[in-house]
C-alpha cells in the first residue's frame, strides 16, 4: 500500500477546490499541478476522465528532510490526486512513511510520519 485514498460525495470541481483548501489548511502549498485529462488528450488525443496531480509541499517540513537528507528533494513535492473513475470522486494521496522509508535513513521517519498524518487529515477532510 502506497496510497492513502477515499472516495468522496463531491463532484470533481468541488472535489478539487475542497482538497486545495484542506492543503492549505495543513500548511501545504501547491507547487506543481498536472491536468492529465487535457494533457493526454493535447499530447496524445486520448480521452480520460478528470485526473489531476497537485504536487503538495510543506516548507517546513521539507526543510526538516532536506537538511536530513540532501538527496530527499526526487521523491518530492508530495502528490495528492483527484479523479473520477466510474462516476466517482476519489482523493488519493502519497503515503510519506513508504516513500521515504525507502532511503533507509532514521533521521526521515518521523518528518515522514507529520507530513503523512496531515496528507491523510486532508484526505479525510474532504469527505465532509
Amino acid at each position: 500500500m502506497y496510497v492513502y485514498k477515499r472516495s468522496i460525495p463531491l463532484d470533481y470541481v468541488d472535489a478539487v477546490a475542497k482538497v486545495r483548501d484542506e492543503l492549505k489548511k495543513e500548511g501545504f502549498g501547491v507547487l506543481t499541478e498536472i491536468d492529465v485529462k487535457q494533457t493526454l488528450k493535447t499530447k496524445l488525443n486520448a480521452d480520460f476522465e478528470d485526473y489531476i496531480i497537485l504536487g503538495a509541499c510543506n516548507p517546513a517540513l521539507a526543510y526538516q528532510a532536506l537538511t536530513a537528507e540532501i538527496d530527499i528533494g526526487v521523491l518530492l513535492p508530495c502528490n495528492v490526486i483527484v479523479y473520477v473513475q466510474g462516476g466517482k470522486t476519489f482523493v488519493s494521496a502519497v503515503l510519506p512513511t513508504v516513500q521515504l522509508g525507502k532511503v533507509g535513513n532514521p533521521e526521515l521517519l518521523p518528518i515522514a510520519e507529520k507530513v503523512e498524518n496531515k496528507l491523510k487529515k486532508v484526505v479525510d477532510a474532504a469527505i465532509n
